[in-house]
């Protein structure tokens, strides 16, 4: 049994004022993580009549994300820091990231309002401060440090004339921030009145007479029954140990979807303004990712069991159109510890393919798109101590450095000369020695490396005995983790979803990884949320400004449910 949201054709209603409604609202918001947060407090702050619904009881991947939000221009952060950064150089340096999948006008506006979605979160209770760690790159700061470099500005191929600057503002708290941002957007839903349902899966859309969405069917478990008490127990636990025990958590799952398929029950809500749909990528659909992503299938997922692409798939029933639905954001960080990146990363044959100091979404994307997910991280014997001591006393989370100790003092293959190390790996050996030549040989003549890694990155590799860790897909101690990027295309100055022909679909609105945004064509850490924050924040006063359609619908005066 699957535990994806199930979807079904919309249903007509030719004459809406006729229907028999369960609940009446302006704006129907479907996923209550950050998106449908920040889209339902926008809507809201414009006067609209605002029910935010949830399959579950809101926080989605957004709660479980380290709550890093890419700000820039000039945040409040950088300046307490000493880094000078204006949206000139934000968008030059996005330019890079984003390789046009959305326009130049829109990644500027989203640029220039960088600094005021930083403080419109601050606004909500979200905590940022500027401590910058010492090394200025990690994959995710420890406790103290809440700026850092979270892309690859610092390295040399996507510089400019402008002066690079941390942007990756991490929320406050101790773990990760994720947990922390979405209390705050939760509580500041709650404040405002925004009505809530939750235990409630979007099953289909409402549409009228002339193809706009008016509505929505929702499947609700009865609230403070023992089968919605179990649904959330299961579900909660599944989300906590995802990490720990994958297998035993979509078993969670199906239990779940059982619970939901027996005992909820369907409500028509409407909408007067529209429907804005904020659900999620689709990482944990097995079926749709290995119809579109199929070199995707065997990564570590990233996000929560909401993510199941049930926003697209809402979409698609009313004839939304889609894209980048097989780019997918595949994380390999090898960076902590600090001494690894300083080493060289080959494939399968023993031949480099990227620079090892990129951020790890953009090696992980050289591994599965060219490398069938197969990679070897190599060390010397001075490497490999000086990472170990990193490892142990460099203050390091435990899930970045009880991983890469595990990979070094008992996964390494080990050989005293590179040519035996390259027959213990299933490598050319002559391929092998000749790229470790060349990146030795460019450190020692000041030369430019092959790859273009910096000075700051290059240490040579030549003292024996010689290491390779097994940084592969297929890793049991070192996973993969991978979210997809793909969404339904949207109107860029409103968020109005559009069908295969660019018109938009009356009514009907999409924010965050269920759309195309900002973060669509490679992620990098921050990104995705800062994006929530911005489509969001666009949805919610685009369909706050809309004109009723209708004319007056009562609300009913009790909830009733629909056959």
């Amino acid at each position: 049994m699957s535990y994806t949201t199930e979807i079904l054709p919309p249903i007509h209603i030719e004459r809406p004022e006729s229907a028999q409604w369960g609940k009446v609202c302006d704006v129907l918001v479907i996923g209550w993580g950050a998106a449908g947060a920040c889209t339902a407090l926008e809507a809201k702050a414009n006067g609209a009549d605002v029910i935010i619904a949830d399959r579950f009881d809101g926080g989605g991947a957004s709660a479980k994300s380290g709550g890093v939000v890419y700000a820039g221009g000039g945040t409040t952060q950088q300046q307490k820091a000493g880094y000078k950064d204006s949206p000139e150089a934000m968008f030059e340096y996005l330019k890079h990231e984003t390789q046009g999948v959305i326009s130049d006008e829109t990644l500027k506006r989203f640029c220039d309002q960088s600094r005021d979605n930083l403080a419109w979160l601050e606004s909500k209770g979200t905590p940022y401060s500027h401590e910058v760690p010492p090394s200025g790159k990690t994959s995710y700061p420890p406790d103290g440090y809440y700026l850092y470099y979270s892309g690859n500005e610092q390295v040399p191929a996507y510089q400019s004339s402008y002066p690079h600057a941390p942007r990756g503002h991490r929320t406050v708290g101790k773990g990760h921030g994720g947990v922390v941002l979405y209390h705050h957007l939760k509580e500041a839903c709650l404040k405002e009145g925004i009505k809530t349902m939750t235990q409630s899966a979007a099953r289909r859309l409402v549409i009228d007479g002339s193809g706009q969405v008016i509505g929505a069917e929702m499947m609700c478990i009865p609230a403070d029954t023992p089968e919605a008490r179990l649904h959330h127990k299961l579900s909660a636990r599944a989300e906590k140990l995802q990490n720990l025990s994958p297998a035993y958590c979509d078993r969670l799952r199906r239990r779940v979807a059982d619970i939901e398929q027996q005992h909820a029950k369907p409500m028509l809500v409407r909408a007067l303004k529209g429907v804005a749909l904020t659900t999620g990528g689709f990482i944990f659909n097995r079926e749709l990712l290995k119809q579109q992503a199929p070199k995707y299938t065997r990564n570590f997922k990233i996000g929560a069991t909401g993510c199941d692409g049930s926003g697209v798939r809402l979409g698609a029933s009313v004839d939304a159109s889609s894209d980048r639905m097989d780019r997918v954001s595949a994380w390999r960080f090898i960076n902590p510890p600090g001494y690894w990146p300083k080493g060289i990363v080959v494939n399968s044959q023993g031949k480099r393919f990227c620079n090892e100091e990129v951020y790890g979404a953009t090696l992980g994307y050289e591994m599965c798109e060219h490398q069938e997910g197969k990679a070897w991280l190599v060390l010397d014997k001075n490497l490999r101590w000086a990472s170990i001591k990193q490892c142990l006393f460099g203050g390091y989370w435990w899930f970045q450095s009880v991983p890469a100790l595990v990979l070094m003092i008992l996964g390494a293959r080990k050989s005293k000369t590179l040519e035996a190390l390259a027959a213990r790996c299933g490598m050319d050996a002559e391929a092998f020695k000749r790229d470790i030549d060349a990146y030795n040989q460019a450190i020692a003549h000041g030369e430019v490396d092959p790859f273009g890694k910096s000075k700051d990155y290059s240490l040579p590799v030549k003292q024996g005995p010689f290491y390779a860790l097994d940084i592969s897909v297929k890793s049991p101690v070192f996973p993969l983790g991978s979210l997809t990027l793909g969404g339904m295309n949207v109107n860029e100055e409103t968020g109005q979803v559009l069908d295969d022909h660019g018109n938009g679909i009356n009514g009907l609105y999409a924010a965050g990884r269920a759309a195309i945004g900002i973060p669509s064509n490679l992620y990098i850490s921050g990104l995705s949320l800062a994006d929530c924050v911005f489509s969001g924040r666009r949805a919610g006063q685009s369909m706050a400004g809309l004109e009723k359609k209708m004319s007056s619908v009562s609300k009913p005066p009790i909830e009733a449910a629909v056959g």
